[in-house]
């Protein structure tokens, strides 16, 4: 949580408020790292003036099983801290993660 600022707001692209401020993205966080699965391979990452973005595949247990999700997030930098973040889901594919 040290590179989030504790006015950061959190979204599912584009608008969709997932959670506003360090404590709710905190909690979103640790329940999200409960997963005994949670694993995120780094596919790409760019930059562009104070944006970053970030494709990744993620392992993670969904309500129909375990499986992986193509993931682009996008965060917002001000002051050295994320200050806005916003998520791009593909669809889960629900399968064997070993090889992740």
């Amino acid at each position: 949580m040290a590179c989030w600022s504790e006015q950061a707001r959190y979204f599912e692209f584009p608008s969709t408020s997932l959670a506003a401020g360090a404590a709710a993205i905190r909690e979103r966080h640790l329940a999200r790292f409960k997963d005994p699965i949670l694993f995120g391979k780094l596919i790409s990452r760019t930059t562009v003036g104070n944006k970053v973005i970030d494709r990744e595949i993620v392992a993670r247990t969904f309500p129909e099983g375990p499986g992986t999700i193509d993931v682009v997030a996008i965060y917002e930098i001000g002051r050295d801290k994320i200050v806005n973040a916003w998520f791009i889901f593909g669809n889960p594919e629900i399968a064997d993660v070993a090889g992740v």
